[in-house]
């Protein structure tokens, strides 16, 4: 094999020792090769015997547990990307999670050549990251690592919840499927026993949490894409709808250069401003990021969107009038 094909080999390895299941898709989008080369390089792994297999179930490829590798040598590149996760960009992750990557960070510096962990901390020192706002885990932290286990382990746990919606505190027992840190703080995603339904969680509001002794048989067709669906941020409102916006030239370009929304689509008008199209579900979450462009933007469908942003437009001139 050339160089070039024993690299591209070594990093579909790499991506399959991972442990992850990746599709033909994922896998052609990292390596950045067509689907032919890929299947090409796939079948030289088995010829090398290296037990790859298709698990049907996660819809991708994976790779024996018990087959082991050495590690692999990471180039200047790598190193350095690994390092800025780490160091720069685990803001958010609960404080053990934080720990435990600074420590693999550690350990991962110090087997790098002394030329590239020169290069790697010479770099990072003029590269830093700002995040947006966000919850802190705080005093949820245990109870994020109490769900975490739960979910490995498939059982049932009892919470008291503060419930803003409900105007208290509520008690139910769920099913946890799915931790996720979405809208600046961390969630946990289950059936939740009074609701009879798949619910959200915010983890910090989760007052008490106790771990039954009773399994859960997991939902095969829960899917965390397909839980949030076409939701704005989080929330399905079960109403499918095409929002189509105007926003001045004040404006157009800062919101053209933001993926938004998967299903964005912009193009430029003769005078500078923008048309934005959406097709989201549910049209309250949509609404206060509407809000916030303020008389920057206006709403052109659907009319029922148009409506709610100005009254609420209205109720706001007169609170500050």
């Amino acid at each position: 094999m050339k160089t070039s094909r024993i690299s591209r080999i070594v990093q579909l390895l790499t991506l399959l020792q991972s442990g992850e299941s990746h599709s033909v898709e994922d896998l052609v989008g990292l390596l950045e090769v067509s689907r032919r080369t890929l299947f090409r390089d796939l079948n030289e792994l088995e010829s090398i015997g290296v037990p790859y297999y298709f698990d049907n179930q996660a819809g991708g490829y994976r790779l024996d547990p018990d087959f082991f590798l050495p590690s692999i040598n990471l180039n200047l590149q790598e190193a350095l990307s690994i390092l800025m996760l780490i160091r720069k960009g685990s803001t958010h992750l609960p404080k053990t999670f934080k720990k435990s990557a600074i420590m693999g960070g550690i350990k991962i510096e110090n087997n790098l050549p002394g030329e590239i962990r020169r290069y790697c901390n010479a770099t990072l020192e003029k590269i830093s990251i700002r995040h947006d706002r966000h919850t802190p885990v705080g005093s949820g932290e245990k109870t994020f690592w109490i769900l975490q286990r739960a979910i490995g382990r498939k059982f049932r746990v009892k919470i008291v919840y503060h419930s803003f919606y409900d105007g208290g505190d509520i008690e139910t027992v769920i099913d946890p499927y799915h931790i996720a840190f979405k809208s600046r703080g961390w969630y946990v995603i289950g059936k939740s026993s009074i609701h009879n339904e798949i619910r959200t969680f915010k983890i910090n509001r989760i007052r008490e949490i106790t771990v039954m002794d009773k399994c859960y048989i997991p939902s095969g067709d829960f899917d965390i894409d397909d839980h949030y669906g076409n939701a704005w941020s989080m929330i399905k409102q079960g109403d499918i709808c095409n929002v189509k916006l105007r926003f001045s030239r004040m404006v157009a370009k800062n919101v053209a250069e933001v993926l938004w929304h998967k299903t964005q689509k912009t193009h430029f008008n003769g005078d500078g401003s923008l048309t934005a199209e959406f097709r989201v579900d549910g049209i309250g979450e949509i609404s206060w990021w509407i809000l916030g462009y303020g008389d920057q933007v206006e709403v052109v469908a659907p009319r029922e969107l148009r409506k709610k942003i100005a009254s609420i437009a209205k109720k706001t001139a007169k609170i500050n009038s």
